[in-house]
Formats: C-alpha cells, sequence, structure tokens
C-alpha cells in the first residue's frame, strides 16, 4: 500500500445498523427487508470517504470485545486501511431508522464502554509511531483528522498531545470534535476546527437554548452575532479558521479576520448519517489539492449532499 498521507483518528467505534422502512410507527411492531450493517463512527467515515476520494488515509482506533473481528472485517470489504490497539471493550451499536414516507433520520446511540487499563499507552504509542513515519515518508503535507468522542476510560489528555505532537512533525490538523477535548487541543493551534453549530454552542456558549438550535431558524438568526464574535476571538487567540456547519443551511466560516457563508445546494435525504464526516473528509481532500479553504468548504458540501443521497452510511458512493 502507498504510503498515507491522511491519519484519521476516532476513539469511539461503532457498528451501524441502518432500517429503512416505507414508514414506521411507535408502540408497533415494524419490519423490513431493507437493512444492512456497517463499520462507523466518524474516523471511519472519513477514512472511507477519502479513500472513495483517491486519497491514502489510515485509521486509528480502540477495538475488543464480541464483535472485534467483525468490524475489521467490514473495514477491509470497504478497504478501509485499519490500525487499532486492544482495549477489551465492546464495539458499541448504534441504529439508524429511515423513514421514506418523510425523509426522517432517526438516530438511537449506545453509549460505549470503558477501555481497559493501558489502551490509552497503546494508543499513544501507535499514534507517535505512525505520526513520525508518516511525517518522514510522505512527500507533501500530511494531514491529522480528529474526529468525534472517545470513549470513556481515556484522559483528557490524550487528543491534546495528540495535536501537539502533529503540530511539531508539519501536520495541517483538522479537529471534527467537541466539549473539553477542543477546548484542551485549541492552544496546540489547529489548523481547522469543524463543530457543527449545537457543538459549538454547547462548548464555547452553554447559555444557549440546544433544543432551539436545531429546530427553530430564526433563533439559529438571533444568536447569529454571539456565535460569530465567540468564534472570532478563538481564531484570534489561537491561530486557526472556524467552520460551523449548520445540516441544509449555509455553513459559517471564519478565516482569518474574514466571515463568509458557503450556500448548500438543496436534496432530497435518504440517510444523512455521516454527512457531516463526508463533508470533514471532501474538505481535508481538496485542501491536500491545494484548494482554498473557501473552495474547499464547497468540495466538503458536495461530498455531504452526495452521502444523504444513498443509504449506506459514510460514503460518496455505494
Amino acid at each position: 500500500m502507498a504510503q498515507p498521507s491522511f491519519l484519521c483518528v476516532c476513539l469511539n467505534p461503532t457498528l451501524q445498523k441502518t432500517l429503512s422502512f416505507s414508514t414506521w410507527k411507535r408502540d408497533q411492531v415494524n419490519r423490513t427487508s431493507q437493512h444492512r450493517m456497517d463499520a462507523s463512527g466518524k474516523g471511519v467515515n472519513v477514512c472511507r470517504v477519502l479513500t472513495q476520494l483517491g486519497k491514502k488515509a489510515l485509521h486509528l482506533t480502540q477495538l475488543g470485545g464480541n464483535f472485534k473481528d467483525l468490524f475489521i472485517k467490514l473495514c477491509e470489504r470497504d478497504s478501509v486501511p485499519l490500525l487499532w490497539a486492544e482495549s477489551s471493550s465492546e464495539i458499541r451499536f448504534c441504529y439508524t431508522l429511515l423513514d421514506q414516507s418523510d425523509h426522517s433520520v432517526t438516530e438511537l446511540v449506545e453509549e460505549s464502554a470503558p477501555v481497559q487499563p493501558g489502551t490509552e499507552a497503546a494508543i499513544w504509542e501507535l499514534f507517535k509511531q505512525e505520526c513520525n513515519r508518516i511525517s518522514n515518508l510522505t512527500e507533501t503535507q500530511p494531514t491529522l483528522i480528529v474526529s468525534g468522542t472517545k470513549a470513556a476510560g481515556f484522559s483528557d489528555d490524550i487528543i491534546p498531545n495528540m495535536a501537539g505532537l502533529a503540530k511539531e512533525r508539519g501536520f495541517r490538523i483538522i479537529l471534527d470534535i467537541k466539549g473539553k477535548d477542543l477546548q484542551n487541543a485549541l492552544p496546540y493551534r489547529p489548523d481547522i476546527i469543524k463543530p457543527n453549530l449545537l457543538e459549538f454552542c454547547t462548548t464555547y456558549l452553554p447559555h444557549v437554548d440546544p433544543g432551539r438550535i436545531q429546530v427553530d431558524e430564526l433563533y439559529q438568526q438571533s444568536i447569529q452575532g454571539e456565535v460569530l464574535s465567540r468564534a472570532q476571538a478563538l481564531a484570534d487567540e489561537f491561530d486557526c479558521s472556524i467552520v460551523i456547519s449548520r445540516g441544509s443551511k449555509p455553513v459559517w466560516v471564519i478565516e482569518g479576520g474574514r466571515f463568509y457563508e458557503v450556500p448548500l445546494t438543496p436534496v432530497v435525504p435518504i440517510n444523512t448519517t455521516g454527512s457531516g464526516d463526508a463533508f470533514t473528509a471532501g474538505m481535508a481532500s481538496a485542501l491536500d489539492d491545494g484548494l482554498s479553504l473557501q473552495d474547499a468548504v464547497g468540495e466538503g458540501i458536495r461530498c455531504g449532499a452526495l452521502n444523504a443521497a444513498l443509504l449506506r452510511p459514510g460514503v460518496i458512493r455505494e
């Protein structure tokens, strides 16, 4: 395999079960013949889309339990290069319920089991080895993408330490994380952070009503000034660009001292699961090709839309 130039990290792997119904109802038995199982989690999705875009990427995660071999087999099926540490922790399941009658997507998400002692040290050793190997052998600037949450049992230091080492080794760093992980990693000056609006607000504007953010466009507009002011302050302090996705609404971008929006073309969704990860992969791929951030966001939007139009999660083609 050619030397990867993308290292994709997610410390919370998932087995994703997708079930599609012509319609489904609560408190009833709902049956369907349209269902599938995929290796997922944000890092797998990012790595899979990068691979479909023709990039050489490697996914680093932790695995354990009864379904470890199934997860590995599903990654092999999708040509997702995988590097993992044994965690003795069962892989969580997540369920996507698709209702074709109204194009709704309902997610049922299991919380992950804690990883066993020693997992973090093993992950850190693998990360250091790959970070050094990639930076020494790749001919272009490599990219680190850290996505999603981490399973219980990891310390608050693991993601900031990864960002710090990657920065020393000259990686472009893209963080699609939230909460304390994002706050602790920002001092290492990632190139881009890519939260969605809800994640940004719960991390940096905790007084904002999270329930209204997702359903009330007028409320989004009312808090726009406060969001952009906080984002600009963070961008100035930590010398990073900030890309805030908002579902089907235009993406907000803070780049240097400039704010701009990048519009989306509406699509009728089949399954939006993984669309944000497809966006991240498309944006990262375009930056690797030398495009501007504004054009890279446009490519991210294109990849997110392709994902939403497919049944399979975290892909841009079946």
